[in-house]
């Protein structure tokens, strides 16, 4: 196991690093920009080291301050977390050319997912089920590219190859919208994510979004942890996570993990990973694969008891799982609330000081968050500030258990989505189950 870890990241995901480091026993430093010298993680950490201004790109994106730090330190690995250099492959490059270990895939496997292009040309030839479309990238003649969206079917949606997290798509519903919205996502993506390749996928009216958690060691073992429902977003982001999706059965859940293990193991995979699919009318299509842990890796924890982050951390260190396929097991079920500071309306930030804040308890609470009192949220970075989970031994009672957590859950000095939370945990349509990623932006009017 590793004597020290670096944390390159901030806010609630680095405090659950440390913590998972703290229960190895192994010593951390935590890096972090002069917005966040007061971060829980940074004044916990057994060594803390300053990489730049507050701006992302002179800190938390900064790769050779970062490695300076684990140079300086003496640090063995570095622990990306989700965002920022997560999914980064020249980093993770870096990472191990400079003799460190990256604590994620190998930097071959996150190019390979991070262009969704050759991503789902890899899961094709796995054998994965895809959204139909072009199969590659979108040439420059119009006529060829008309063709193509009317063979697959008007709407069609026109996707950035190097784009994720819901950014650099546009949907197009009619021919003579086809050229234009080519040309203007080609120019998005360019100026977004330094690459203007694109390509075109039906698109699907009404689907969920459910993604199956993978655990893969250097030892050829995969095991999949079921899957979750991360319907509920707004402006393709997700606000609420749950676990296990409402409606999918034990067979579709074997069926669904066997082939995600079989893709992991064609590639290589190592490490924590997750398979993203939209799910309409019984059927499965991939649209991604997030080679990193997730934002809500935590409702997976809560119904199968398996510590994601350790395991990640004993993966990249070279021990095999402890588990096979079929000692996992799904108790219960389990939501997840993203806590942003932001206006549960408008979803503009909210940064500032937090005059009073309160976590809520109680059976089958967890609240996973960096706040306390007179923290300041800086405005420099996303405005996640918490996850407030509830499990319980139905949805139903998750439900409850959530809605009476966010009604003693206190935050006050900067405004969050809790109002929003607590509405939709009374909403008939969400306590039914089964919404698709559409449905709060058509409640919100967005």
């Amino acid at each position: 196991m590793f004597r020290k870890i670096v944390i390159a990241n901030r806010g609630e995901i680095a405090l659950r690093i440390l913590r998972a480091c703290r229960e190895l026993g192994i010593r951390t430093v935590a890096v972090h920009s002069t917005a966040d010298r007061q971060q829980q993680h940074v004044l916990l950490a057994d060594e803390s080291v300053c990489i730049g201004p507050p701006a992302a790109a002179e800190s938390y994106l900064n790769m050779p301050a970062i490695i300076s730090a684990a140079e300086v330190t003496d640090a063995e690995a570095i622990h990306p977390g989700y965002g920022f250099l997560a999914e980064n492959a020249d980093f993770a490059e870096r990472v191990e050319q400079s003799g460190f270990t990256f604590i994620g895939p190998r930097p071959e496997t996150i190019r390979l997912m991070g262009d969704k292009v050759s991503a789902i040309r890899t899961m094709q030839a796995a054998g994965v089920p895809c959204v139909p479309g072009s199969g590659g990238p979108l040439g420059d003649d119009a006529e060829e590219n008309l063709a193509l969206a009317q063979q697959i079917g008007f709407p069609v949606l026109i996707k950035a190859a190097a784009g994720g997290g819901g950014r650099g798509m546009r949907v197009v519903h009619s021919a003579g919208h086809l050229a234009s919205a080519i040309s203007l996502t080609r120019t998005e993506a360019a100026a977004a994510f330094g690459d203007g390749t694109v390509y075109m996928e039906k698109y699907l009216e009404k689907p969920r979004h459910i993604e199956f958690q993978v655990l893969a060691d250097t030892h050829g073992n995969v095991i999949h942890l079921g899957e979750r429902d991360c319907s509920i977003q707004r402006r393709h982001q997700k606000i609420i996570e749950e676990a296990p999706a409402p409606g999918i059965s034990q067979q579709q859940r074997d069926h669904m993990g066997s082939i995600c293990i079989e893709a992991c193991q064609r590639i290589g995979y190592r490490g924590a990973g997750t398979f993203e699919f939209l799910y309409e009318n019984g059927e499965f299509y991939f649209i991604e694969m997030n080679t990193r842990v997730q934002v809500e890796h935590p409702v997976t924890e809560l119904i199968t008891d398996i510590d994601i982050v350790t395991t990640q951390i004993g993966i990249a260190a070279g021990e095999p799982l402890a588990l096979r396929q079929e000692q996992v097991e799904w108790r219960g079920h389990a939501i997840e609330c993203r806590i942003n500071a932001e206006d549960p309306r408008n979803f503009l930030p909210s940064p500032g000081k937090v005059t009073d804040y309160h976590a809520p308890g109680g059976p089958g609470i967890r609240m996973d968050s960096h706040l306390y009192n007179d923290y300041v949220v800086p405005p420099y970075y996303d405005s996640l500030i918490g996850k407030l989970l509830a499990r319980g031994p139905t949805r139903e009672r998750a439900i409850a258990r959530m809605a009476s957590a966010l009604g003693e859950l206190v935050v006050d000095g900067v405004a969050t989505n809790a109002p929003l939370h607590r509405e939709l945990m009374q909403d008939p349509a969400f306590v039914a189950g089964g919404t698709d990623i559409h449905f709060l932006e058509h409640k919100l009017g967005l």
